[in-house]
């Protein structure tokens, strides 16, 4: 059983994002950490792997700042990580990410099953997961909550979705690509020993040259990034019992024909 996860290193959530004249974005001195939506999507693959006595890698795609969440997730258990980077990959929209990892899946050892957190909180998308396992051809479920049944000798694959309406169990075959929420599991600790292994690894480093693959013109592009308009308010302290507050309040909303 191999089993893949994808993961990237994005800005703390309580980092204060500003974005300069020329769009650049700063996050200040606050540091970079694994996607947090990731740390179930790892968890979950190291677990699985664990249980079916299999190989769990994790793949990282795009720069070097993102060998830090390689690394995190070599200490909390990952057997084999690597990066892909290319010049190329800098103005790749969603399918170009997508068609990078459609390339380098093939080119592991027999894969199962690819993980995927929710999705990366610096964009806020998703939709590179779907992209993925339609170019792989492979089945793709999402919102996992659970996995119920994992049979590598069967090719199949049994999981919970968490849905608004409530809950729905799903079969498929393998190969297949899920998506986990945090329901699914609780993320472990880096062991100390895991994180001194994990600081000593080296990690490979794919080009698309290697993948042989070829990536298209960008369907969508960033024009610009910019902070978003100031909203001004203003705030009256109303004075009197809380009675008279109640009262003066009721007045001023129905003046202001809010009620």
């Amino acid at each position: 059983m191999h089993i893949v996860t994808f993961t990237r290193s994005t800005p703390d959530t309580a980092a204060r994002l500003t974005v300069d004249a020329d769009g650049s974005v700063s996050q200040g001195d606050a540091a970079m950490v694994v996607n947090p939506w990731d740390e179930y999507s790892l968890e979950e693959c190291i677990a699985q792997a664990e249980d079916q006595g299999g190989t769990a890698t994790v793949i990282a795609i795009g720069p070097e700042v993102h060998e830090e969440a390689l690394r995190q997730a070599l200490a909390m258990g990952v057997n084999a990580a690597l990066r892909i980077d290319d010049p190329e990959l800098a103005t790749a929209d969603s399918i170009g990410w997508a068609t990078v990892a459609a390339a380098a899946i093939p080119r592991l050892d027999e894969v199962d099953l690819v993980i995927f957190g929710k999705e990366a909180v610096d964009v806020g998308s998703d939709q590179h997961q779907i992209q993925t396992a339609r170019l792989l051809g492979w089945p793709f479920i999402g919102a996992v909550s659970r996995i119920l049944e994992l049979d590598a000798a069967r090719g199949r694959l049994r999981v919970e979705r968490s849905l608004e309406q409530g809950k729905q169990v799903l079969d498929c075959r393998l190969p297949a690509v899920i998506s986990v929420l945090k329901d699914v599991n609780e993320p472990r600790y880096p062991s100390f020993m895991g994180i001194r292994r994990a600081s000593r690894a080296s990690i490979p480093l794919w080009t698309l040259a290697e993948l042989a693959a070829e990536l298209q013109k960008p369907l969508s592009r960033q024009l610009k990034l910019e902070e978003p308009p100031q909203r001004l308010a203003e705030a009256e302290m109303l004075s009197g019992t809380p009675a008279e507050q109640a009262g003066a309040l009721i007045e001023r909303l129905e003046k202001e024909q809010v009620l």
